[in-house]
């Protein structure tokens, strides 16, 4: 595509790599028409603080907006909130609109993201059952954690402990249930979670792993309580779900663009028709790291694609693909991922996890390949950087603490 038969630009989406294609486009001299369309009525807004410091009140709703109103309106972008994108007219280049408006495009972004995975039992549509993925679910679950009260969250990955950690500190009874023998077990190794179980468990949760949930109770319409399959019965005033999220991928699907798992794009965010791309949540890309494709759920993901995608279409240099890097934050505890631990042969532990401070290294043939850094901002840093490189690092020497992390990178760097 070249840069300069580009004129309208449509992105689908208003989340983080919808907003960051918007400002790299601009960034990068685009001036053409730039359309934004969104289905909530909020204008793009960061998501990781909603399972935690938002909840708990201590973020202002205007911190969440990545821009104010008036920057759009200085960058002459056309903004249509609480509109829903539903279909894809390819031949025409001309994307459908719910309420039956068209927009026609030479290129399109298809930042729609996920949505949460709908709980598959019995109850699930009763009144306190929650999804936790949107401004409007906080509007909707806040007024309702009251000291006192009881909450089961169905599903132990990072937003379940996440959203416990809160619920905790809010005073609420927080019940955890989790189908896994152990708690994050999709996402990391049994060190860490081990060490998040118990944590959670000391700061008064009740974790049930290896736990099936049969349905939900309710009264009068109103959740009451979580049913195990051994019949035991959960009293609940409110039902978290967080088992998981699905890409937004059908309106690629619709149109005939390849999808599996996800909107199949190349290491520039292109999908399989050559003026339209995806980025986020609803895209599965190279890891050009690991060497397959794979969909990220996480914030550099969708940073990343958004400047990949922006730069691909005004005909620029392909930005710098960095290790994949995530973060959770739960109590006083900063765990910092970088690169995917899958397929590890080897762990190394450095530090102690008593001490809160330690960080789990994962090795594939002696090669680094990820880390999880407890409260150790140095350990997760210097990881980016060797997981890019492809260094081969000792455990021994990784798992000595009185060598500096930053001599060990230098010395594998060298």
């Amino acid at each position: 595509m070249a840069s300069g038969e580009v004129r309208r630009i449509v992105i689908a989406g208003a989340g983080q790599a919808a907003a960051q294609a918007l400002q790299s486009l601009r960034q990068g001299g685009f001036d053409g028409s730039l359309t934004l369309v969104g289905d909530e009525p909020a204008l793009p807004y960061q998501r990781p603080p909603l399972s935690k410091a938002y909840m708990k009140g201590e973020f202002e709703e205007e911190r969440l907006y990545f821009k104010p109103a008036a920057w759009y309106e200085d960058q002459k972008v056309e903004v249509l909130l609480g509109a829903r994108a539903t279909r894809i007219e390819r031949p025409n280049r001309t994307l459908h609109l719910g309420h039956g408006a068209t927009l026609p495009y030479d290129a399109l972004i298809l930042a729609t993201g996920s949505r949460p995975r709908p709980l598959p039992c019995k109850g699930a549509d009763l009144q306190g059952v929650h999804d936790l993925r949107t401004l409007a679910d906080v509007e909707r679950i806040r007024p309702q954690m009251v000291e006192g009260r009881n909450i089961v969250i169905i599903g132990a990955g990072y937003i379940g402990l996440e959203a416990a950690a809160v619920a905790r500190q809010m005073g609420l009874n927080v019940t955890v249930l989790e189908m896994a023998p152990r708690v994050l077990a999709r996402v990391t190794s049994p060190v860490l979670s081990e060490f998040y179980a118990g944590e959670h468990r000391r700061q008064g949760v009740t974790i049930l792993t290896a736990t099936q949930l049969s349905h939900l109770d309710g009264k009068d319409g109103t959740v009451t309580g979580a049913v195990l399959a051994d019949g035991t019965v959960i009293p609940a005033d409110m039902v978290l779900s967080g088992i998981g999220i699905l890409p937004n991928e059908e309106l690629a699907k619709d149109a005939g663009i390849a999808c599996s798992n996800g909107i199949l794009v190349d290491r520039d965010a292109r999908t399989s028709d050559p003026a339209i791309f995806a980025a986020g949540d609803c895209a599965s890309r190279p890891l050009v790291h690991y060497g397959r494709d794979g969909r990220l759920e996480s914030v550099h993901n969708a940073i990343e694609q958004g400047k990949l995608a922006a730069a691909a279409i005004l005909g620029l240099p392909r930005p710098a693909e960095d290790c994949p890097w995530f973060w959770s934050d739960q109590y006083d505890l900063k765990l910092q991922i970088a690169g995917l631990s899958q397929g590890y042969d080897t762990h190394v532990i450095r530090g102690d996890p008593v001490a809160r401070k330690f960080a789990v290294f994962y090795l594939r043939n002696e090669t680094l390949i990820a880390v999880d850094a407890v409260n150790s901002p140095p350990e997760f840093l210097a990881s980016k950087k060797l997981i890019m490189a492809g260094a081969k690092l000792a455990p021994a020497k990784l798992g000595d603490t009185s060598t500096p992390m930053k001599d060990i990178a230098a010395e594998a760097a060298a």
